[in-house]
C-alpha cells in the first residue's frame, strides 16, 4: 500500500463523552456531528458567546446522544474521562493551551480550523447510516473534498440506508447457513445489487434475500450468473454506473480485445481475467469456445461478467450467448453499454438524426461470417440521402461500400466520417466524401477498429475540414486526420 495522509478510522462514540469549546457556527456543526454519533457532548461556553447555529443545535433531538450546555468557559478539568475533545479558538495561544491541555489528559484533539493543533480531522461526510464515507483531503482543499462528496453522493441512492439496516438484520442467518467464501460472498453480492437496483427495502425483499440464503446452503452453486456488459467505446469515464458495479462485483471477466485498460482497472482485484476477443484477420476464441466457458464457471457458482466493447445489444452476438446460457439454466442480466455509434456522434459533434438531413438512423455491420459483405445488404434502402448510416467493422470493406452506395443512386459528394480507436488516446477521425471512402479509411488504416459514417449530418464537419478547422479534441495526444477533397 502506498503512503497515506492520515488514517481512517471509523470511531464508535455511543455512550461516551466528548467535551467542546466554543459556541461558533463552525463549532455548532462539530457539536450536531458529535451528538449524532451517539456522544453526549459537554459544550463548555459563557451563554453570551453562543451564536445562532449553536442555539438552533441545542435544541435538536438526537436519539442516541446530547448536548449539554456549561455556561463557562473550558478549562483543564474537563477533559478527564472524554472520548474527544474539540475547539474553536479564535487566537493560536489559545488553540494551542486547549491542545496542550487536551494532550496531557490522554484526549485526542481536535481545534477547528488550525491544523497544527489537530491530531485528527473530520473529513467530508456522506451520510446513509449504518453506511457512512468519509472524504479527506489532509486539510488541503476542502472545496475538492466537497466536490467528491457530491459525486459520491450520486451513487449512493437514498434508499441504501434502509438496506444496510437489512443486512444488519439477515447476516446472522447469513453467517449460520453459509460457509465462508464463496457462497457468502455470492449473497452479498446479490443482496448489493438489490441494494443499487431495487427502490424499497421493502419485507418482500428480505423474505426474498432469506430464501436466497435457504438456496445457497443447499446448493453452493446456485450464485452463478452472467452479466453481459458494455464496455462503450474505449474511454474508462463512459462507462455506466451500473458496469462498475457489475465489474466490482466479478468472479471471472471474459473481455473483448478491445476493451481497455483503464475499464479492466475499475474490476474487483480478485476477479480472474480471460481475454476473449475476437478481430477480423487475427486468431480469435471461437463463440462456441466463450459460452462453453461463461457456462462452466456459472456452474461453479461464479459471477461471470462478459465485458464487450460498445454495446452488447449492437454486434456483439450477445443473442447467442443469451440464448445458451438460458437453455443452460443460468440467470443472465444485461448492462447496455454506450455502442461506437453515439461515440462517434460525440466526437465529431453532431447529432446523427436531424429535423432537414436525416429523419432516421441505421446501424449496419459490414463484415459477414464469411468476412465479406453480408449478402442480405439492401443497398437500394441504405442509399437513402435522408438517413443516417453507421457501418461497423467496414474498414477492409470501405471501397465496395462506397461503390455499392454510389450505383444504388447516392451521390458522390455524400459526406462520410471515418473513426478509428473512439475515445482512446490513438483515436484517430477522418472527413471527406462517399466516393473518398477508400482512399480515407486506408489512410487511417484498415487493420484498426474502425466506424464509418455516411450521411448529410456530417456536412459541417466536412465544411469545417476544408476550412482547416480541426473539431475540439478530448486529449492533446489524439489525431485528427483531414483528407480535403479541394483547396479552399
Amino acid at each position: 500500500m502506498g503512503a497515506l495522509a492520515t488514517l481512517p478510522i471509523f470511531f464508535d462514540l455511543r455512550a461516551k463523552r466528548a467535551v467542546m469549546a466554543g459556541g461558533t457556527d463552525g463549532a455548532a456543526w462539530k457539536a450536531e456531528l458529535l451528538a449524532a454519533s451517539g456522544a453526549t457532548v459537554d459544550l463548555y461556553c459563557p451563554a453570551a458567546e453562543i451564536g445562532d447555529e449553536m442555539r438552533v443545535v441545542l435544541e435538536l433531538p438526537y436519539p442516541d446522544g446530547a448536548i449539554r450546555h456549561h455556561d463557562r468557559p473550558w478549562g483543564t478539568d474537563i477533559f478527564p474521562a472524554a472520548a474527544l475533545a474539540v475547539a474553536d479558538c479564535e487566537t493560536d495561544a489559545e488553540a494551542k493551551a486547549f491542545f496542550c491541555a487536551a494532550q496531557a489528559a490522554g484526549v485526542p484533539v481536535n481545534v477547528i480550523d488550525k491544523p497544527p493543533f489537530c491530531q485528527f480531522r473530520f473529513g467530508t461526510i456522506v451520510n446513509r447510516s449504518p453506511v457512512v464515507v468519509g472524504i479527506s483531503t489532509d486539510g488541503a482543499a476542502p472545496i475538492l473534498g466537497q466536490a467528491i462528496r457530491r459525486r459520491i453522493e450520486t451513487l449512493l441512492p437514498a434508499t441504501l440506508a434502509g438496506w444496510a439496516k437489512m443486512a444488519a438484520r439477515v447476516r446472522a442467518e447469513v453467517m449460520d447457513r453459509l460457509q465462508p467464501g464463496p457462497a457468502r460472498r455470492a449473497f452479498w453480492e446479490r443482496f448489493s445489487d438489490d441494494a443499487f437496483t431495487r427502490r424499497v427495502p421493502d419485507e418482500t425483499a428480505e423474505l426474498e434475500a432469506r430464501a436466497f440464503v435457504r438456496e445457497l446452503s443447499a446448493r453452493p452453486q446456485a450464485g452463478g450468473r452472467v452479466t453481459l456488459v458494455g464496455a462503450g467505446p474505449g474511454d474508462a469515464e463512459l462507462l455506466t454506473l451500473k458496469a462498475v458495479r457489475a465489474l466490482q462485483a466479478a468472479d471471472v471477466i471474459l473481455f473483448d480485445d478491445l476493451v481497455s485498460d483503464d475499464i479492466l482497472e475499475l474490476a474487483r482485484r480478485e476477479a480472474k481475467r480471460m481475454l476473449v476477443g475476437k478481430r477480423g484477420g487475427r486468431e480469435s476464441c471461437r463463440q462456441e469456445d466463450i459460452n462453453a466457458m461463461m457456462t462452466r464457471f456459472a456452474h461453479a457458482g461464479k459471477h461471470v461478467v462478459r465485458l464487450k466493447s460498445g454495446d452488447v445489444s449492437v454486434f456483439g452476438r450477445s443473442g447467442e450467448e443469451i440464448a445458451d446460457l438460458r437453455a443452460q439454466g443460468i440467470p443472465v442480466a444485461i448492462v447496455p453499454g454506450i455502442t461506437a455509434a453515439s461515440a462517434m456522434a460525440g466526437a465529431f459533434g453532431v447529432s446523427l438524426t436531424h429535423r432537414d438531413r436525416a429523419q432516421q438512423v441505421r446501424f449496419v455491420t459490414a463484415h459477414s461470417q464469411k468476412g465479406d459483405l453480408p449478402d442480405e445488404m439492401d443497398w437500394r434502402a441504405l442509399a437513402d440521402d435522408h438517413a443516417t448510416t453507421i457501418f461497423y467493422m467496414g474498414g477492409r470493406m470501405a471501397s465496395r461500400i462506397a461503390e455499392q452506395l454510389i450505383a444504388h443512386g447516392l451521390a458522390g459528394e455524400t459526406p462520410v466520417a471515418v473513426a478509428a480507436a473512439l475515445s482512446r488516446p490513438d483515436e484517430i477521425r477522418a472527413v471527406g466524401t462517399l466516393s473518398q471512402l477508400g482512399e480515407i479509411v486506408g489512410h487511417v488504416g484498415i487493420d484498426r477498429p474502425i466506424l464509418i459514417g455516411v450521411g448529410r449530418v456530417f456536412a459541417d464537419v466536412e465544411a469545417a475540414a476544408l476550412l482547416g478547422y480541426e473539431p475540439e479534441r478530448l486529449d492533446p495526444s489524439r489525431q485528427t486526420s483531414r483528407l480535403q477533397a479541394k483547396a479552399v
